[in-house]
């Protein structure tokens, strides 16, 4: 019963910022959370760096899905050395990735791509489980099942990028394709369900022009699939179902990456089928492959309530907090638009 209560507490809390988002961040005002001065111009004013809501949310994202991950890896009575290590090393390879492939594909410098960090997290993540197991898990004396901890990894990822695409909205990236240019049965779906942005400085306003129309709400449908797959794949995680978490999420993830390109405006590099979507077809053979080669059963019970209890720990609590500041800025600290502050005193305040 606790295994169903955690899923539908996790299910009406995701429903309820679900809501609030798709009706919120399409405005301008929820595209920058704050402005740093680090700069004094000639005049007096400053430069400031533009902190924005894209980052929080997707340091949000990337905390909530390590503890997605540490339960479903705790709940296998694993210990929390040998999952924080697993997470250390494929973020290590994940964060950059994100930059670089998207320079490759894109040609810009200042853009990061989830679609390529998965699909190398994809590929990097059952060497970096048997790695891990045969070295760390030897001298600390625990051992890694790798299908099972590719099963927790696919599982919050899946769940990580579902809120992680709430990062897309405030920044008005990775938008959909206008609903003028789309054919009338698309327009009968997303009649009543679109987003319309608002702001210059957002990505679809100074990319292709598209602020102030309707537009396909292609990351609210990503956020809803993905998350549903995510929560699905949990359950079945915890009761034994270990390769089949894994594969409904790993085919739900990347055949939606594939398909969703074709509603999507923005620009995926060239070509009719873009790199990110052959991406994601090799992802989904590799990870079949990866699931026969290592599936392995599990003779236990994963048991929820051990894995909740192994995120009460002190330093835990104080790593995912630094976790999170050091994704915010990273992924938060906007490299394509800038500021200028006026600090002055107020006299009648004196």
């Amino acid at each position: 019963m606790f295994n169903e209560i955690f899923i539908v507490i996790i299910f009406f809390a995701l429903l309820f910022i679900f809501r609030w988002a798709f009706q919120t961040l399409p405005d301008e005002r929820w595209q920058i959370i704050g402005c740093l001065p680090y700069r004094q111009l000639t005049d007096g004013q400053w430069q400031g760096w533009n902190l924005t809501w894209y980052g929080f949310f997707n340091a949000v994202a990337v905390v909530f899905a390590v503890c997605m991950f540490l339960i479903l890896m705790g709940s296998l009575s694993t210990p929390l050395i040998a999952g924080l290590t697993l997470l250390t090393l494929l973020l290590a390879i994940c964060l950059p990735a994100a930059k670089i492939i998207a320079f490759l594909i894109e040609k810009k410098r200042n853009t990061f791509t989830i679609g390529g960090a998965s699909f190398i997290g994809i590929i990097a993540a059952p060497w970096i489980i048997l790695l891990t197991s045969v070295t760390a898990g030897k001298w600390s004396g625990f051992n890694i099942t790798p299908i099972h901890a590719l099963a927790a990894m696919s599982i919050a990822y899946t769940l990580g990028e579902g809120i992680g695409r709430l990062a897309c909205i405030s920044f008005g990236c990775c938008y959909g394709k206008p609903l003028a240019d789309c054919s009338p049965l698309i327009n009968k779906i997303f009649q009543k369900y679109h987003f319309i942005f608002s702001g210059k400085t957002k990505k679809i306003a100074y990319a292709h022009a598209l602020d102030g129309q309707r537009v396909i709400p292609i990351q609210a449908l990503t956020t809803i699939i993905y998350s549903l797959a995510g929560l699905i794949g949990c359950y079945l995680f915890l009761k034994g179902f270990t390769t089949a978490a894994f594969i409904l999420t790993l085919i739900v993830t990347q055949l939606w990456r594939a398909f969703s390109e074709f509603l999507r405006a923005d620009y995926r590099g060239e070509g009719k089928i873009s790199s990110y979507q052959i991406m994601a077809f090799v992802a989904c053979l590799y990870g079949f492959l990866i699931a026969y080669i290592l599936n392995e059963k599990f003779t236990g019970t994963p048991d929820l309530a051990l894995g909740v209890a192994a995120l009460w720990n002190p330093a835990l609590l104080i790593f995912m907090l630094a976790l999170w500041v050091a994704i915010f800025f990273y992924a938060g600290k906007s490299r394509v638009t800038t500021s200028v502050i006026e600090i002055h005193v107020l006299r009648e305040k004196i």
